[in-house]
């Protein structure tokens, strides 16, 4: 019997996600607090930059956990919530807001990363550009 293998999130990675979200969010002229997390929703790394208010570091790590173990962006939790779908909110460490994407290589889940402290939809457009960096990091 052979047992399949499975790429995992690393900390060199995830650092090297969190610094392309933060180039990007800086040219924009924006502070973050930013969360990475492995496929279990387990947190890697975060960052919480100065003059981010402390209410969204709990936000960004809970759309982060979110993301990840259901492996779809948290855009569509909220939209689930929105279209009626209330019974999510009461799923544990559900945060049905934009701002957290999953990772994926090779089509699989790995973890998944999130940015809040700016607006929703910034906190979402900033958390893409990190998960679409990674084949560029990874040289593929």
């Amino acid at each position: 019997m052979e047992l399949p293998s499975k790429k995992v999130l690393t900390l060199e990675l995830a650092k090297r996600i969190a610094d392309v979200c933060t180039d990007f969010a800086h040219e924009k002229g924006f502070v973050i607090d930013l969360a990475i997390v492995d496929a279990g929703g387990h947190l890697i790394y975060f960052e919480r930059e100065d003059g981010v208010s402390v209410g969204t570091v709990q936000v960004a790590i809970m759309k982060a956990q979110s993301s990840a173990v259901f492996g779809t962006p948290s855009k569509q939790f909220e939209i689930n919530v929105r279209e009626g779908l209330i019974g999510m909110v009461a799923l544990p460490g559900m945060a049905p807001f934009e701002g957290a994407v999953p990772i994926k290589v090779d089509g699989d889940v790995i973890g998944a990363v999130a940015v809040s402290g700016v607006t929703k939809e910034i906190d979402g457009e900033i958390a893409q550009v990190g998960a679409d960096a990674v084949a560029r990091i990874l040289g593929g």
